[in-house]
């Protein structure tokens, strides 16, 4: 979305803002001469795209982890904090998502999430009531419904999240103009079937925009095949019949999938096809000569398919990514000018911090994953149990997509220009690996960090990166399409749509239907969508008592399993501060919480 203005319109938020918390009466007298209202303050459609264009930036804030968000409670959730997957490190306590003893309503995460999305509801909400007014006058009703569509988009994926979150919420779809303390919450069946709805409205966006990062039809197909199985789970724990609604959801990944526009990229393709990645092993620039290279070490890495899909300039369809569906842009040109969010911070957030565990690795070069500060870290289902074994040949596993083999760039150490063991990097003793090497140091993606850092030029540090980042891949259309197959008794089709991943990832081990069941798919998406999906959602959309089991299985620290013995949950709890303040009607806490 290079073309669309990146700057939030302040002044059309603000008002928002404004009209949601304002209880003054002289206010609602102002002279609208004077005094912005929401009625008054729109003359033109390239207002009202405006603020649809604030919830692209809204969203992109929100999942990218951008600058302002490292250690935020907002970025906690993003990152997979305390799921299967992901975990703080040895003395992040404080920001722990697992500890049980410590966890409930009051826990800032639970409301600033819930804050966000109702804010990207709020800003919808004020581009729809903004787009119906008499006095707006449209080049074309196409122009105006497409505009519509885009709003109602963004409302539906606010509630789609809401719901697998935190169940049944209020549905706001009008602006408030003074405070309310009485709002209901929907069932979550409900509040899935509005997003369905809302969302089903959306359908008339093009099967193509040219402009990159632009909404288009296929994004809305996926969030419906979504939507449906979310409905479908919710249907069968109630004892109803959820057939029509994997149907639905069959048919809407069916459309994506197989029609023709979007495809798995199998061949090497963009900036770097024709490209390895390099890495040296040195704690300055000086040092990053051709003596000094991780292939000079014995250390070998070939560029393949997966590599390229993460290399900057790759990720839009318009660049011919043919299976990027959705993508929120970034650009480092536009950081210059001061905006700050516009950047990935994932080397920061997701990085080892190579400098802080003394030992035969130091630094914050691109050797050791750039700046890294370790916000959130993967625990060892993520690092190894699901590579264990004959799920090892993966180019997903492979050294230039997550890089397991560090080579030491200490001078004065023994390893020095030599591949370190693991045991060495975490300082093992006694076969116990020490807390603060071990959660510290650890392999990285090509997803989160890089060989070619730029935006140097700009005084970054190797925190952040500079490329677009995905929100809906090809990829988990498929997973989505496998785990309705699943649920309809269908495994061979299953183990048919995980396949199309593996054999493009060249895995030596193809799946097949007496593998399949929810752990395969849960697995199959960790290492597909790794630091892509969110895994709350993933987890607690399923029902019943995956995410409690999963984190049981799986968390880093023990205190995970001990702070869980005799707790039940699949919804994160509605805020306190939420239940609160909305004194006029009662709304009912969470099970469990």
């Amino acid at each position: 979305m290079k073309s669309i203005i990146y700057k939030i319109v302040i002044g059309v938020l603000g008002l928002t803002a404004v009209c949601t918390g304002c209880d003054d009466d002289a206010f609602l007298r102002e002279d609208p001469d004077t005094f912005y209202t929401i009625e008054n303050i729109f003359k033109s459609p390239d207002q009202i795209r405006q603020v649809v264009t604030s919830c692209y930036e809204h969203v992109r804030n929100l999942y990218c982890t951008s600058a302002p968000m490292i250690f935020s409670s907002t970025h906690f959730y993003m990152g997979n904090n305390g799921t299967d997957m992901f975990d703080v490190p040895n003395g992040r306590d404080g920001h722990s998502l697992n500890d049980y003893s410590i966890l409930n309503p009051q826990k800032d995460v639970y409301n600033n999430v819930y804050s966000s999305f109702y804010q990207l509801i709020n800003i919808a909400n004020t581009a729809l009531n903004a787009a119906e007014m008499e006095h707006i006058v449209w080049d074309s009703e196409e122009t105006k419904q497409q505009v519509i569509a885009e709003a109602r988009f963004f409302r539906a994926f606010a509630y789609r999240n809401l719901a697998e979150l935190y169940g049944g919420v209020p549905l706001v779809t009008e602006i408030s103009t003074e405070p309310r303390y009485d709002y209901e919450r929907a069932t979550r069946l409900a509040t899935y079937q509005f997003a369905i709805d809302e969302m089903e409205q959306c359908l008339i966006l093009p099967e193509t925009a040219p402009e990159a990062g632009k909404l288009v039809k296929a994004a809305v197909q996926h969030n419906l095949c979504q939507l449906y199985i979310n409905k479908g789970v919710v249907l069968q724990e109630e004892g109803g019949n959820a057939t029509e609604a994997y149907n639905k959801a069959l048919e809407y990944a069916n459309t994506v999938i197989d029609g023709g526009t979007y495809q798995l990229m199998t061949n090497r393709f963009g900036t770097r096809q024709n490209e390895s990645p390099v890495y040296y092993y040195a704690t300055t620039m000086d040092d990053q000569t051709p003596e000094h290279t991780y292939e000079s070490a014995g250390v070998h890495m070939e560029g393949n398919v997966i590599w390229d899909l993460f290399q900057e300039g790759n990720q839009d369809y318009q660049a011919g990514n043919r299976e990027a569906i959705w993508v929120a842009q970034i650009d480092l040109a536009v950081y210059k000018q001061g905006f700050g969010n516009n950047c990935m911070v994932h080397s920061s957030n997701y990085g080892p911090v190579a400098r802080d565990v003394q030992g035969e690795l130091m630094g914050n070069m691109e050797d050791v994953g750039g700046n890294g500060v370790t916000a959130v870290m993967p625990t060892y289902y993520t690092r190894d149990i699901i590579y264990d074994g004959k799920w090892a040949a993966d180019m997903r596993n492979s050294e230039s997509v997550f890089r397991r083999t560090f080579v030491g760039n200490q001078k004065d150490k023994e390893y020095y220009g030599k591949i370190v063991p693991w045991d060495v990097l975490h300082h093992v003793t006694n076969g116990q690996a020490e807390n603060q090497a071990a959660t510290y140091l650890f392999p990285v993606s090509c997803k989160i960090a890089t060989d070619k850092y730029t935006g140097l030029d700009a005084g970054d540090d190797r925190a952040r990166l500079f490329r677009d980042d995905y929100l809906i891949r090809l990829p988990e259309t498929i997973l989505l399409r496998a785990e309705v197959k699943w649920r309809l008794g269908n495994n061979d089709g299953a183990a048919s749509d995980i396949n199309l991943l593996r054999s493009r990832a060249q895995c030596s081990y193809m799946v097949t239907a007496g593998d399949v069941n929810l752990n395969l798919i849960l697995d199959e998406r960790a290492r597909e969508l790794v630091y892509e999906e969110r895994r709350w959602n993933t987890l607690l959309r399923m029902g019943g008592t995956v995410a409690v089991d999963r984190i049981k299985e799986y968390a880093y620290w023990d205190k995970a399993r001990t702070s869980l013995a005799g707790k039940s949950f699949n919804l994160w709890p509605i805020p306190q501060s939420v239940i609160d303040t909305n004194k006029d009607v009662k709304l009912e806490q969470n099970p469990g919480w």
